[in-house]
Order: C-alpha cells, then structure tokens, then sequence
C-alpha cells in the first residue's frame, strides 16, 4: 500500500522524531500483524501525533489488520491521551464501515472489561503454622530393607548386581 506523505503537526520537537513517526506510520501497514501491533503500541506513547497516526488507520479505509492494530494501540493509550483515544472508539462504533464498527466496539468492550473486577478473586490464605498431613488411600508398600535379598522370580534372567 503507498501511503501519502504525512503533514507535520508542528508538535515535532526535531528532525530524528518526524522520521520515527514516519517510519512508525510505514510499519503500521506492514504485512506483518507483530510489526504491525509492535508499531501501534509504540505509537501509543506518541501523545498526540501518535494518536493522529492511530486515528487516521482506523477510520481511514485501511486493511482489517491496520485497523484491529490501531484499535490496540488507542487501547493501550495512557496518561491524557487516554480519554481522547476512547472517544475515537466510541467515534469508529458509528462509521458506515461494519468492519470499523466491529473493531472499534471490541476494543470497547475489552477496556470496560479492564476497569472492572479481577477474574477470580484471591484465596484467602491460612493463619498460622501450617500442619503435614498424610494423604488418604495412597499408602505404598515398604521398600525391603536394603540388607536383605530382594526374591528373585524364576523368570527372572538378570543377573543379580554385587554392591
């Protein structure tokens, strides 16, 4: 996919970062769903322009991968990004595009699973000195004592070992 040249946001504090964005923004339509994930986590901690690249991959007509990474990527969003990467969610569950829609309330519906309660809750662990207990109906014949000869069958064609 060629991709138009991006319009710096003037937010870029130097050459070296316009470049990483740049070149983030490539990686983001990569053939590869790890490079593809990779680039939209990293482009999460862009602040604003990351959020501009994220934005423009979800609700821009992209391929499924690009958009379901874009999604990721406004997921793991933080700081003061945070609100306005939710609102570009709850924007793409509205777009006439079905397969924006579906990715946009999925990754909805995974952050409000997020902020609720732990899956299972923590066993409550016991007071005090704990107690070795034997284990019931797992009783194993003793061992004969190492003195005496073990019986040998008489099919039995090993030859016995001297110690």
């Amino acid at each position: 996919m060629k991709l138009e040249k991006r319009q710096p946001s003037g937010r870029e504090k130097d050459e070296a970062s316009i470049q990483l964005l740049e070149k983030l923004r490539e990686q983001l339509y990569s053939s590869n769903i790890s490079t593809v994930r990779q680039s939209a986590f990293h482009l999460s901690w862009m602040q604003e322009d990351g959020l501009d690249i994220l934005r423009e991959a979800l609700l821009v007509s992209t391929s499924r991968r690009a958009k379901s990474a874009a999604a990721y990527g406004l997921r793991k969003m933080r700081g003061r990004m945070r609100k306005r990467a939710e609102e570009t969610l709850v924007e793409g569950t509205a777009h006439q595009d079905p397969a924006t829609a579906q990715i946009s309330r999925n990754a909805l519906n995974i952050l409000k699973k997020g902020k609720g309660a732990a899956k299972r809750p923590a066993r409550p662990r016991p007071k005090g000195k704990f107690e070795i207990r034997e284990v019931p109906g797992r009783e194993r014949p003793r061992r004969p004592h190492p003195q005496q000869p073990r019986p040998r069958r008489p099919d039995d064609q090993t030859p016995t070992r001297r110690r």
